[in-house]
Order: structure tokens, then sequence, then C-alpha cells
């Protein structure tokens, strides 16, 4: 054979050879490289040096001119979110001449629990190039000590490593089935807003969750009548942008003209001209206006002038006179009114352009020029054709409406950034959403969750349509907000499952000491219940631990009434404690708990308005003994603080069970020159138990069975 065929024929079987061995070696496993996962994504820190070194600075790809740079103290931190969790392996840490002599390299899932995955004792500057192996979605620098006299300054954070294949949740979407969306074209819309109404008019433990969502023009000849659980809105950037002409009507036909138990409902962002003049919006707690304006009056009150409980108006401008009529108490906060016609017991205001002046204790109204602090809550509106939610920017001593004068200022953000929860979702999903960077709109429905929804990201947007209802179940905590900036939560009912849940709501960790003051988290229009829908039950239902929080507008109730209701079948010891400092309450409605309805340990907390009603279910004395004090104060400062502030505030007693029951006081306060209350009142409802004092030992007792309030108009 030529020796070019012997060469072919070898080479043929050294192949073949090689293709046999080949095969039964194992094949090897493909490794994503690890890749660059913090570039652009959230960061915060302990402390900042000045504005022009905040932390996002740090992420931003710029080595060389841009920087973080903290206070000049120890124990500074630096963290950065990549969205999803991530199988880390290097940290590059690039330093400005301030650098960390000693620190902790740490991994988080959840932003509160941290692991130390590596650590440096004997730094020198420059350039750290780390390896580190672990798991987590949150990445920290943790210093120890400073190398200098100055902060702990980098010019760039970079985490490397790879994410694994959980597939992607999309955002945006439609709205779900009990989204209606209504435009001026859409045929019968008196029609479908009657069946919803048909439905929902006296459901108020139901499981019917509506919203009506109005696109922007002008609609004619409409009564929306707006029973339990049913949101309707605009979907424009003002409210003028949709007008109907007719009436947003909530009246007490179901409940014989008493308006004392229209809850959980809302009307926003709509220009309403009502068909004679007046529009009726007679409410009790959970029942929100914001953004409207009314070409005409307002008449709080139930045809026939039965009792309402209480409500709430924020941002609006009604052109004519507010009818007060039989509503017990109300908080109106950065509107504008033609007038307001009485009082009953507790009306206040804050930042309200014609609001009558400051008089309590008769009339009995509590006026306050500005509001310190508000931030208005977030709302879905249309951009052309395109879906966006509208997050309005933060004002310090606000008056009046953020519209009326022009563009309201803030963001937008687009629906695409939002995962749209609907029934069915689970808290793993959700999680899931927001651990891939998304907003959350819950749709309106009801949610079971069996696990936390952890909002752990800054500036998150949690906004429920229609009530949309949280039940924790297995008594797990229903939502927890880590210690970071701007987080809003708006819109929403959390209602206790039966087992016990140590708590519904935390606002961030315990020990939170982060200064949220530029960009605060605010809850709005969020409501809290126990009981009512069936048996629930809750340690302490919210808790408050982040500085700087805004809770503005919430109803934490342990039910009177409806299923699952006795003093312990729907035990509740604690409503709301504060532990942050320089917290702000704007509308706080805490009823009934079987201890404490409200405790304050913050320094510098605020309140204006508080509306109580103390346990009517106690079964006698002893079940509410506190020591030697006779009963629990509706609202308790503690006495460790030395700075707090309250105006309008009153708590209320009908023991219905045993009405010889009574309080020593609804408040109780140090006695300190920085504690300071404004326009206080206590009532005993028919002679159903009564108040000793109304602060401390402070106010006359209440008596009699004339339901009159005893009133104090400064304290100390």
């Amino acid at each position: 054979m030529p020796s070019a065929a012997r060469r072919a024929t070898a080479g043929a079987l050294v192949s073949t050879l090689l293709g046999t061995l080949l095969s039964l070696v194992p094949a090897a496993t493909a490794h994503a490289d690890p890749v660059l996962l913090s570039q652009g994504k959230p960061a915060t820190a302990s402390s900042t040096e000045a504005p022009a070194f905040a932390a996002s600075a740090a992420v931003d790809g710029n080595l060389t001119s841009t920087r973080w740079s903290s206070q000049w103290s120890d124990n500074q931190w630096f963290q950065v979110d990549l969205g999803r969790s991530a199988q880390i392996s290097r940290t590059v840490l690039t330093w400005e001449a301030a650098y960390g002599k000693a620190y902790d390299i740490q991994l988080s899932d959840n932003g509160t629990d941290w692991r130390t995955v590596r650590s440096v004792t004997a730094g020198d500057g420059g350039t750290d190039d780390l390896t580190v192996s672990g798991t987590g979605r949150y990445v920290r620098l943790q210093g120890i000590s400073r190398a200098t006299g100055y902060g702990y300054s980098l010019w760039e954070f970079q985490v490397y490593g790879t994410t694994g294949d959980t597939p992607q949740l999309p955002g945006g979407g439609d709205l779900g089935p009990n989204v209606h969306v209504i435009d001026p074209s859409t045929p019968d819309i008196q029609g479908k807003l009657d069946a919803v109404f048909k439905q929902q008019e006296s459901a108020q433990f139901g499981s019917g969750r509506h919203a009506f969502l109005f696109k922007p023009g002008t609609y004619h000849n409409l009564n929306a009548q707006i029973g339990f659980y049913t949101q309707i809105a605009g979907l424009g950037l003002k409210p003028d942008d949709t007008l109907i002409n007719g009436d947003i009507t909530v009246d007490a036909g179901w409940f014989n003209g008493n308006a004392t138990q229209n809850f959980w409902r809302g009307a926003e962002n709509l220009a309403v001209n009502p068909v004679n003049g007046t529009n009726r919006w007679a409410v009790s707690q959970a029942s929100s206006f914001r953004r409207m304006h009314v070409k005409g009056g307002l008449n709080l009150a139930p045809n026939g002038y039965g009792w309402a409980s209480g409500g709430y108006i924020a941002d609006s401008k009604i052109d004519g006179q507010v009818g007060n009529y039989s509503q017990q108490q109300w908080y109106t906060r950065d509107s504008s009114i033609g007038g307001w016609s009485n009082s009953v017991w507790n009306q206040v205001f804050s930042g309200v352009e014609g609001a009558p002046a400051n008089s309590f204790p008769e009339p009995r109204y509590t006026t306050l020029a500005n509001t310190p602090i508000s931030r208005e809550k977030p709302f879905l509106y249309l951009d052309g054709n395109e879906y966006k939610v509208f997050a309005p920017a933060k004002r310090t001593n606000a008056r009046g409406t953020t519209w009326a004068s022009g563009t309201p200022q803030g963001q937008s953000i687009p629906l695409s950034r939002f995962y749209v929860v609907k029934p069915g979702a689970t808290a793993t999903t959700i999680n899931q959403a927001l651990a891939q960077g998304l907003h959350l709109l819950f749709t309106p429905g009801v949610y079971h969750v069996d696990r936390t929804i952890e909002i752990t990201r800054p500036d998150t947007i949690v906004l429920g349509l229609g009530l949309a209802t949280l039940i924790p179940d297995n008594g797990v905590t229903a939502m927890r907000v880590a210690d970071v900036d701007g987080v809003r939560l708006a819109g929403f009912l959390i209602d206790a499952g039966p087992v016990n849940s140590p708590t519904l709501l935390e606002v961030g960790p315990q020990n939170a000491s982060a200064d949220h003051s530029a960009n605060p988290t605010t809850v709005q229009d969020v409501y809290l219940r126990i009981g009512g829908a069936g048996a629930g039950k809750a340690t302490t239902s919210m808790v408050v631990n982040s500085d700087d929080t805004i809770i503005d507008h919430t109803w934490v109730w342990r039910a009177d009434h409806g299923d699952g209701v006795g003093w312990e079948t729907n035990r509740a010891d604690y409503g709301v404690r504060v532990n942050g400092d320089d917290v702000l309450a704007t509308g706080l409605f805490v009823e009934h708990f079987n201890k404490y309805d409200v405790e304050w340990y913050g320094e510098r907390g605020r309140t204006i308005f508080f509306q109580n009603e103390k346990a009517y279910d106690a079964p006698n004395q002893a079940a509410i003994q506190n020591g030697t004090t006779k009963g629990y104060a509706a609202y308790r400062v503690d006495d460790s603080v030395n700075t707090h502030e309250g105006w309008g505030m009153g708590s209320y007693c009908y023991y219905n069970v045993d009405p010889t029951i009574r309080q020593d006081h609804g408040f109780k306060a140090p006695v300190k020159p920085g504690v300071r209350f404004h326009s206080l009142l206590t009532v005993s409802l028919g002679g159903n138990g009564h108040f000793d004092h109304v602060i401390n030992d402070v106010g006359a007792p209440t008596q009699g069975t004339e339901t009159i309030p005893s009133t104090v108009v400064s304290f100390p």
C-alpha cells in the first residue's frame, strides 16, 4: 500500500480510537462566567458626608469622578441590592484617600439578616480585589475602623457573580376582571355602577373587591353609588382631567340611615359637578376622599342626618361649603374648601385653605395653618395609552392642593416596572417579583400569604386597587419593610388570620436607625383589621421602627361586630407601636384593642388627628385593670420620651357589657417641657362607662348619659 494510503488509514484508526475514548469521559458541566452585577443597582448607606456623595455614586460605573463618602465615624455601612439572589464570587472596592482599615463583606437574603463572608483587618487603601463565596441578594460593606480621620469613601463598589436560572416575572399586563375601566363611549356605565353597588352596598365583610377607573373625559348623568370595598378614581394626571356631571354618592339606606358602619371605600382623582349642587359622602372610618374637585358643596351626613363616625379628605378642592352636620369627627389635610358648617366633637384641619379658625373647645375646631410634612398617595393614571403610576413629591409646611396651581410635582413610573398581582398569586411569587426589582400593584381581590412579603428595596411602591386584602396564614407577619428610603405603602387592607400573628405590618426592623428625613416611608390608606370577617388574632397590629415614617390615614381596628368577635376570640392587645424617631401621623384612627391602642416610644413624634374607641366588650373592670391604673390609655407616650406633640385627639368609651367600668384617663404622657398636646377630649357614649380624666390626672370626668365631651385645650 502506498505510504499516503497507510497514513490515511492510520489517521482514521487513531480518530476512531480517540472518539471511542472521549465517549467514555463524562461531559464537563458548563458554568456561566462571573459578571458585574452591581452597576446601576439600588444602593443605600448608613450616612453620607454630603448630598454630592450619595450611595448611588459608588455603583454608577465611574471610577474616577463620583464617589460615596460617609460621615466621619466608624461603624458605617454601604450596601447594594442586586435585585435577585446571586452566587457571589468577587468584590472589588476602589477606595478614595479616605479608606477602611478594617471591614467585613456581608451577604443577606432579605436586607435584614447578614452573614460575613470576608473580613479585612489591615486594609491599605487603593483597590481591594477580594475573593468571596456565598449566595445573597444584598451585599454590604460593614466598616469597623477607618484609616484616616475622615469617613469611608469609595469611588466604586463592584460585585461579581452569577445568577440562577429562575425565569423572570413580567411587569405590566392587564388589570384583572375586577378593575372596570370606563371611557365616555362605554355603553351603560350607570348599569355597570349599579350592578356592583347592588353586590357591595351591605357586603360589610364580603369578599367582593372592585375598582372603577374612569379615563379622562366628560361623563354625564351618572350617580356612582359607592359600596363596601369599592374604589372610584380618575385616570388623568389631575382631577379636572376627568369630569362627572352627576354624583359620587355614599349614603346609609342599607343601615337604616346610620352611617357609622360605612367603612372601606374611596374616591380619588375626579372632578364632580353635583346634580343638585351638593354631593353626599356619608362615611366613617377607612374611607378616603383624595385628589377630588367638587364643583359645589359636600354633605358628610346621611339622608335624614343620622350619625356618621368620621372620615378623611386630602389634596382636594371643594368649591362650596362642607356640611359636617352629624359627623362626630373628621380630618381634612392640604386642601381648599369654601367653608365648613359646624362641629360635633372633633374636627381637625391642617394646611387647608378656607378652614375655620382654631377655636377648640367650642366650636370644636383644631386648625393648623400648614401640615409639617406630607407626600400624597401614589395613583394610577394614563399617559396617552400607557398606564403609569405617579408618585407625588414630598412637601414641607404644605398648604392647599398639589394640583390646582399647575402640574403636580413627582415621578412617573411605567406599569411595566410593576408586578400586577392578581388573585391566586402566592407570597413566593410576590417576593420573587420584589427580588427582581419590581414594584407591586395589587388588583382587587383577597390574597392569602403563607410567608411574609418582604419589602427590601428603597423607593418600592406597593399600591392596592379596590381595597385589595392580604390575609396572613399560619401566624406570619403579612408585610415587613426594611430600613430603607422612600417605600410607599398605599391602598390595601390587612386582615388578621385565625392563628395569632405577632405583628401584621412592620415598618423597619427592630433598632432601625437610618436617617430617612429626605425620603421617608409613607403608609397611606392602609387598614388593619382583627376579626369581623372571621376570627383573627394579632398581638400588635402595626409596628413602626423606621425613623421619619409618615402614617397618613390608617384605620387599625379590632372588630366590635361581625363574625369572630369576643374579648378572647379576636384578641389583639396593641394597635400601633411607634419606636422610630421623627414619625408623623396625619389621620390616625385606632380602635378597640384589649390593652393600649397606641404606644409611642420614639422621640419627636407628632400626631395630627387621633380618633379612638376603647374596646366595647371588656367583661368587667378587672379585665382592663393595668396594675393600679384603671384601664389602658388609648394613646400612651412612654416615660422615656422627651419630645412629642399631638393635636385634635379624642377617645370614647362604650362599655356595653359592663357599663360600670371606669377608665382613669384616655391619654397618658410624661410631664416634660417637650411633651405637648392640644385639643384633647374624652367622651362617654350614652353613659356606658366613664373616664375619670382626659390626660394623666388632668381634665374633668365624663358623666351622665348625654354624651358630652370632657376637654383639655392644652397640656401641660
